[in-house]
């Protein structure tokens, strides 16, 4: 404060008083946003939280601040920038320290907390040091329009802040007195002693204080996801993968997010859904719709709500067709049901992303959730299927591991399905020779065997293949594309599989049958031992890429089938199989049960590549 000097010119004082008047208003507006929030400052020495030690010292080195949503923390990280800082609060107090170093001292008379359902947040505190009562409050400026005081150039500016792609409060406040205080306190204690109707009555007293508040000042605050969204929204979209952005923002800010994460891309038009609140307004902005093509669809939260209210089957038509959707002032129930209805409507698979509180039912209601761990904290990360640190692991995460999973999977799964019907063709055929005699081919532990360490180790190995580098999946994300089409797991190869178990298995048993010696005993060895090695030489045929875990673990499982055959003479005879006559047995039904197969690969792979050799050639 300058001390108080005789102006000599008119004007001169009048400037003066301008200039102290705007600076006034200034320093309300940053106390507003330093005591209005819900931020709790601790002091940690050493890595030990030390609170008596911090309310004699105040350090600002050891200050960290904690608070349920990083934009609370970053607006009062500025006012700390600017001078005045938060060094401490409890339930009943908090206390700033200004420019000078004086500690101000401040009550706290009442808290109303943030909801999703008011969209504003408001404390009571008195000053110590005047006695003055004063209620502040801040929230999304839909709200805050209808109970700030008029002025023409809140709508104007909210609109500025959001076209940059930021998230808009509005600051307001109220003087009190202290008979106004001891009134609205008296009227907030009854109603929350109601038994009906409680929470309306509340609403209702605090609302009575909410009328004609003085505009003090907007902030606006950056998502932090904005940073490393563009690259991945690429990835996806090359991958043919639809993305659809669900916020709470308002419409500009919305709109200037999809912008610049390329979400829309520079060719394309936006067609901002007008407002709409009845069935006839629906009707027609529908038709208006209808009639662009390749355009991103941005809609409010209201108008979509009447849209599925009434159109719910056009407007999902309609919007699927769209290369992009934008929704914004969406509540979180209203995230869940889009998502929702997209997996009923379309039939499709979805993948929800979201790194807040509310965005926690959408991940949950998706067929797979994805919680990026961040400022946000870790309430998305804890609810989803998977946790990201950062949105640009996205891509890694569905290019990548979500590609090769889904691959392996197929393989696996069928591979396992083809190692059982082989076996299981082999004893039909083998009853049916025998007049349908219920005698089995294989007893005791080479039943139990087949199915574990003769051949567990190399068919579990497929999990370690993957036909690219990872590199080259990230650096061609087309390559997902032929995942949307399900042809790595479908009828079609379910139904080759199932061809190729019965060709396999009828040819080691007929082959057994035709060139076995005189006694049951053979066919055992001859058939157990060809049924082996063309497991052992389908598992080398499916892999696309060998891993030393593969060698290992296919030279394992003979080594152990060769090992076993001294303690299963009761099975099979030891004598036999080390002549020459069960060797070349073994290897011609072997070549004729696999030697097609290789063959035909080859051609494939000759004549029909699929699409990633070409890019590993």
């Amino acid at each position: 404060q300058q001390p108080q000097e005789p102006p000599a010119v008119k004007g001169l004082s009048l400037a003066t008083k301008v200039r102290r008047t705007m600076s006034s208003r200034v320093h309300e507006a940053v106390k507003a946003i330093a005591l209005c929030h819900n931020v709790t400052p601790v002091y940690e020495s050493n890595g030990v939280t030390d609170q008596a030690e911090a309310e004699r010292h105040y350090e600002d080195s050891c200050r960290v601040y904690q608070a349920s949503s990083p934009d609370e923390v970053a607006l009062v990280q500025w006012t700390e920038s600017v001078g005045l800082t938060l060094v401490g609060r409890d339930q009943s107090s908090v206390q700033l320290r200004s420019p000078g170093g004086h500690i101000l001292n401040f009550t706290i008379l009442q808290i109303f907390p943030f909801t999703y359902e008011s969209k504003r947040m408001g404390i009571i505190v008195r000053d110590e040091s005047t006695g003055e009562i004063t209620f502040y409050m801040k929230g999304a400026d839909v709200v805050m329009a209808g109970i700030v005081q008029y002025n023409d150039w809140l709508e104007e500016e909210c609109g500025n802040m959001a076209r940059e792609g930021l998230r808009v409060l509005v600051v307001a406040k109220k003087s009190l007195t202290e008979e106004q205080y001891q009134d609205f306190e008296a009227r907030y204690v009854q109603a929350k002693l109601s038994v009906h109707d409680r929470s309306l009555k509340v609403a209702t007293v605090i609302e009575s204080l909410e009328m004609e508040m003085e505009l003090l000042c907007l902030t606006g605050v950056e998502d932090q996801l904005q940073a490393d969204v563009r690259p991945t929204l690429e990835t996806l979209r090359n991958a043919g993968i639809k993305v659809w952005m669900l916020t709470g923002d308002k419409l500009e800010t919305a709109t200037c997010t999809a912008k610049n994460a390329h979400l829309v891309t520079r060719t394309q038009d936006i067609h901002i859904f007008r407002l709409v609140t009845n069935r006839g307004e629906a009707h027609l902005e529908l038709n208006a719709f209808r009639r662009k093509h390749d355009c991103a669809l941005v809609i409010s939260g209201d108008s979509l709500e009447v849209c599925l209210k009434y159109y719910e089957y056009e407007f999902m038509e309609l919007a699927c067709q769209c290369p992009a959707v934008v929704c914004c002032r969406c509540a979180p129930t209203q995230k869940a049901q889009i998502v929702r209805l997209l997996q009923e409507r379309t039939g499709k698979l979805t993948c929800a992303v979201g790194d807040g509180g509310n965005d926690v039912s959408m991940i949950q209601e998706a067929d797979c959730g994805v919680g990026v761990e961040g400022k946000e904290g870790k309430q998305a990360s804890l609810a989803a299927d998977f946790s990201i640190t950062q949105f640009k692991h996205l891509g890694r995460l569905l290019m990548v591991h979500g590609r090769n999973s889904y691959k392996r999977s197929a393989a696996l799964s069928q591979f396992v399905i083809h190692r059982s019907l082989c076996i299981s063709t082999m004893q039909a055929v083998f009853s049916s020779v025998f007049y349908f005699a219920s005698v089995p081919l294989y007893q005791g532990f080479l039943i139990i065997g087949y199915s574990t360490i003769y051949t567990m180790f190399p068919v579990f190995s497929l999990v370690l293949d993957k036909d690219v580098k990872s590199e080259v999946a990230m650096l061609y994300p087309e390559l997902y594309k032929d995942l949307l089409k399900g042809r790595p797991l479908s009828y079609k190869t379910f139904l080759i599989w199932v061809l190729i178990s019965i060709y396999q298995g009828s040819i080691i048993m007929y082959g057994a049958l035709l060139l076995f010696e005189s006694e049951f005993v053979h066919i055992v060895a001859i058939s157990f031992t060809s049924l082996i090695l063309t497991e052992l030489l389908m598992v080398a045929l499916t892999i696309q890429t060998w891993h030393w875990l593969m060698i290992v673990a296919e030279l394992l499982s003979l080594s152990c089938y060769i090992a076993s055959l001294v303690f299963l003479h009761e099975f099979i005879d030891v004598y036999f199989i080390a002549t020459l006559s069960f060797l070349w047995k073994v290897t011609v039904i072997t070549l004729v049960s696999c030697l097609p197969l290789y063959v035909l690969k080859y051609l494939r792979r000759r004549f029909s590549p699929p699409s990633y050799s070409k890019l590993t050639s």
